[in-house]
């Protein structure tokens, strides 16, 4: 029988998400590693999950051109609280030195701009039939759409260099660092670098370098937009000790 006082030792899902319960006055996520998951997470879910509440719910059987499209769609409520939480949590990320927090909080503050500032419509008019799972439809205008690309550019590049040259910093020389900080390192800049080219093709595709129709049929933004959120995801994952903890 355990007394009033007693402490019970905390569970592996407490420890996991470093659940406190000694304390009833703070909130539950004040770990930056909880925080670092969490933004990792949701990261890697992004795509899968706008695909497949799409096609669960419209039965779309193929990806839209970027993952900005899903806004237009039943898809919408999950692209903008996914991308909203992410927003919030890197804006709130303070890391261990300035420049972590500034960086991060840039790109948590372009996260909600995109938001706000949608991409071109998937439909052509309002109640398109040809565009039956598109739900939502905006007046057209350029400046929105352009500001939405710097936006998502601004949002990711930032992620990048946070991966290449925050995340692989260190406190120790190269040769006292742990086998497990150079593996993790190793993914903060394969990551990084993947992330990079993934937008060198978007960008090449918006500057039509790549012809047209290969660009836009096989919707290469969203596969290059994903490669970018699920490098960012695993490096994210990977700086909140996920995997090489010391």
């Amino acid at each position: 029988m355990k007394l009033g006082n007693e402490k019970t030792s905390p569970s592996k899902m407490q420890k996991m998400l470093h659940l406190n319960y000694d304390r009833d006055d703070d909130i539950w996520l004040t770990n930056t590693q909880t925080l670092r998951k969490l933004i990792g997470v949701l990261g890697i879910i992004l795509p899968v999950l706008l695909f497949g509440f799409l096609w669960l719910t419209t039965e779309h059987p193929s990806t839209l051109e970027s993952i900005s499209h899903y806004y237009y769609t039943r898809a919408n409520p999950i692209f903008i609280i996914v991308v909203s939480i992410m927003a919030i949590f890197l804006m709130v990320y303070k890391g261990r030195e300035p420049i972590d927090f500034y960086v991060s909080f840039i790109a948590g503050l372009f996260a909600i701009l995109l938001l706000l500032f949608p991409t071109d419509n998937i439909a052509v008019t309002c109640c398109d039939a040809d565009a039956a799972y598109s739900v939502t439809y905006i007046e057209d205008s350029v400046w929105r759409v352009r500001f939405h690309y710097i936006a998502a550019a601004i949002f990711l590049l930032s992620l990048n260099y946070m991966s290449l040259f925050i995340f692989t910093r260190s406190n120790k020389p190269k040769a006292e660092r742990t086998k497990e900080k150079k593996q993790r390192n190793t993914i903060y800049k394969i990551s990084g670098i993947l992330m990079l080219s993934a937008l060198t093709v978007i960008v090449l595709g918006l500057l039509k370098v790549i012809p047209e129709d290969v660009y836009y049929q096989n919707h290469i933004t969203f596969w290059m937009e994903t490669v970018a959120i699920e490098c960012f995801g695993i490096a994210w994952l990977v700086k909140g000790e996920t995997i090489f903890t010391d």
